[in-house]
């Protein structure tokens, strides 16, 4: 916001001195002077009123645009949160029977390791096919 007011008034300062100068740079009579001199000032008045009031529009969009971008955000922030939370609902119930799952493919791994090392130590045939001479 410093930046526009400061653009602003260096838009004024500069139509000023360009008017001053070109009143000061102009040959004419006194008359002509002053009449130029009125007409100069009004447009100058009429220039700096309107920066203004373009200068307020513009504030009041920046405001609406910044006030419209927070609602929105908002909405979204909790549109985020809502799929989060409905996602945790749908996957949660899937997460407790993948780990019944992997618990049963623990024990049967742990069972045919049993059986594995029973039939090992009962079997001596199996023995020397492991290790076969030469």
């Amino acid at each position: 916001m410093a930046n526009a007011k400061s653009l602003v008034l260096g838009i004024i300062a500069g139509g000023a001195a360009g008017a001053v100068y070109t009143l000061l740079n102009t040959p004419s009579s006194g008359r002509d002077f002053r009449e130029n001199a009125k007409l100069k000032s009004e447009n100058l008045k009429t220039t700096i009123l309107s920066l203004k009031e373009e200068g307020l529009q513009l504030k009041d969009q920046i405001a609406q645009t910044s006030k419209e971008g927070a609602e929105l955000i908002k909405e979204l922030s909790e549109d985020v949160k809502s799929s989060v939370e409905s996602w945790k609902r749908t996957v949660e119930p899937h997460q407790k029977n993948i780990q019944k799952y992997l618990e049963q493919i623990e024990e049967s791994l742990k069972e045919l390791e049993e059986k594995a090392k029973a039939e090992q130590n009962t079997d001596p045939a199996a023995d020397t096919d492991s290790h076969p001479s030469h």
